[in-house]
């Protein structure tokens, strides 16, 4: 299921393997969100010619709408939605926090519909069910995400309870696709290494980081994220749930994160930011009426071999849905190749090197956007 391809020299970046039933991620490697079975705007076959290798869906949402035993008719979610490589589901877990979930106890939560309003409880068994009516090839326990700045007691509270729900998840669990433990803990050390112990005690088949890029400074994020990611078990994969600024990213990798997902990408060039390798462009910016160049030379996206900043920043301005579609390519094949890019340092033995050019074309250190003067890279 999981091999370790390449250590890196002088840090805990690594090139790895996982084989699912769709196929196999090399890593490190960024999921685009397709929360309801679809990356906005984009085709899986756009999706194929980007490079992409594995996306992500919401069990909640699915769940609601169409509703799982539908798309368990229709022969999986990989038939329902036309995409034949692997697919992670997100437990549900990270709506409890973002829409305020009514009611948690220890038997489950209680969710508001996003369609209509009305209730629903979701157990740990419901939300591991669920997942396998959809068929996904990698499975997330169901967990309790606590803001960033939540109390200790509240985050504790979280850590006993995501804890309890993973046995309950790992028990009910009756398909043969991966199921990946969570680790909560908020900005606190020793519930961290708490949540780590009896999450890896539960033996799971991959273990993911929650609970950052909910609120917390970043100061507090790279802290966390560097101590949690040096617990975590070196021989099974390490996902870093809900974080994809490429700055992020590249902080994580050096850390051993294995997997990435995030909104971001797909969000913001929705929104008219567009990803380059000096910093992100606003492509509603009146300087770009009369520029006839495509967003990055060096791109070999869909969208740079044929479109320039101009035509773009026209398509925005007039709320022409291809916009939307161009720049989501652009986005997401920038992801890919800094992917690309990031496997081939850590293969070459130069991802130090890697890092210190990235931070130098846009022009900051670390310690401009974390905070930490340990981090600077001259």
């Amino acid at each position: 299921m999981f091999k370790i391809i390449k250590e890196g020299v002088g840090t805990l970046a690594r090139c790895t393997s996982i084989s699912t039933k769709h196929g196999i991620i090399d890593t490190p490697e960024f999921m685009p969100v397709g929360t309801q079975a679809t990356v906005k705007s984009i085709t899986p076959k756009m999706l194929k010619e980007i490079g992409t290798q594995i996306i992500l869906a919401n069990t909640y949402h699915l769940y609601l709408k169409p509703g799982s035993k539908v798309i368990r008719k229709a022969g999986g979610l990989h038939k329902f939605c036309g995409w034949d490589g692997p697919i992670l589901t997100d437990s549900g877990g990270f709506q409890i926090f973002s829409l305020k979930a009514t009611k948690i106890s220890e038997n489950g939560a209680y969710f508001p519909s996003i369609f209509n309003g009305s209730s629903h409880f979701i157990t740990p068994e419901d939300s591991i069910r669920i997942q396998e009516e959809l068929g996904s090839d990698i499975m997330m326990v169901l967990d309790i995400c606590p803001a960033g700045t939540g109390s200790y007691l509240h985050v504790a509270d979280a850590v006993d309870t995501t804890t309890k729900w993973a046995k309950r998840c790992k028990t009910s669990k009756k398909n043969d696709n991966l199921l990946f433990g969570i680790i909560q803990g908020g900005i606190y050390e020793d519930l961290r290494l708490r949540s780590t112990e009896m999450i890896c005690e539960i033996d799971f088949d991959g273990f993911a980081i929650g609970g950052l890029s909910v609120g917390e400074n970043k100061a507090d994020f790279h802290r966390i994220m560097s101590y949690t990611a040096q617990l975590l078990p070196r021989d099974k994969p390490h996902y870093l749930m809900g974080v994809g600024k490429p700055s992020d990213i590249v902080e994580s990798v050096n850390m051993g994160i294995d997997l990435f997902d995030c909104v971001m990408p797909t969000r913001n060039a929705r929104n008219g930011q567009l990803f380059t390798k000096h910093g992100t462009v606003s492509i509603k910016n009146s300087q770009f009426i009369e520029n006839f160049n495509p967003i990055e030379n060096s791109c070999n996206c869909y969208c740079c071999k044929n479109f320039t900043l101009s035509y773009l920043n026209h398509l925005y301005h007039t709320h022409e849905l291809l916009y939307y579609t161009l720049a989501t390519i652009h986005n997401l094949q920038y992801m890919h190749n800094l992917m690309m890019t990031i496997r081939k340092a850590i293969k070459n033995d130069n991802f130090y090197e890697f890092r210190r050019l990235f931070y130098r074309k846009i022009d900051q250190v670390p310690s401009e956007i974390y905070g930490l003067k340990y981090l600077d890279i001259q």
